[in-house]
């Protein structure tokens, strides 16, 4: 068990470092080296945890989808309105995004340029997890006659798509702009989206 957990904190460490040191040198400049300087381990314990710079990226960013999922089921599981709930989970999904890479901004496509196949993979998969969180709030609301009936998952879908433009990944770090400003087009599209799902 101390085996597991010493194994999991040091793999825990080693994203860490991942997210200072992509905002310090971004993707390209950093190297496995880096890491296990920044962690204070050996080279080969960073490679007993991650294949590769790539896999430690991609690890990065599954950790901070796995984090955001966390926030949208407890935001799910409020006692607030379902739309509410809704218009709350639309904008933490877009701004958890922003605040978790806008320290790195300036290298954000160039990391985005060596890992997009692979993250490209992995974001189907997100969504996919994403839109069951959502659909749940969705049902809720169908059954409590807030929302009109259809498809749930499909109407989760749909506002996901409609605010996946709004997300860092979507945008350069050019286009990245303001986070109020961010915040404030994210809270009017979603605004707009459950309008239309009202009964």
């Amino acid at each position: 068990m101390k085996d597991a957990t010493r194994k999991r904190s040091t793999r825990e460490a080693i994203l860490e470092a991942t997210d200072r040191l992509l905002a310090r040198y971004g993707y390209r400049k950093m190297t496995i080296d880096d890491l296990a300087q920044e962690v204070g381990i050996g080279k080969g314990s960073v490679y007993l945890h991650f294949s590769s710079k790539e896999e430690i990226a991609l690890s990065h960013i599954d950790r901070i989808i796995e984090r955001l999922k966390d926030n949208l089921r407890s935001i799910a599981s409020k006692p607030n309105s379902v739309d509410d709930r809704l218009l709350e989970m639309l904008l933490e999904r877009v701004i958890y995004r922003f605040d978790s890479v806008q320290h790195y901004s300036q290298s954000l496509n160039e990391l985005l340029a060596h890992v997009r196949p692979r993250l490209l993979e992995r974001r189907q998969r997100y969504f996919q997890e994403e839109a069951r969180i959502f659909e749940s709030v969705v049902e809720e609301g169908q059954r409590l006659g807030t929302f009109a009936d259809g498809n749930a998952l499909d109407i989760a879908h749909t506002l996901l798509s409609a605010t996946n433009s709004l997300l860092p990944y979507s945008l350069s770090a050019m286009e990245l702009g303001d986070r109020a400003e961010i915040a404030e087009r994210t809270r009017k599209t979603a605004a707009l989206l459950i309008k239309g799902l009202l009964a």
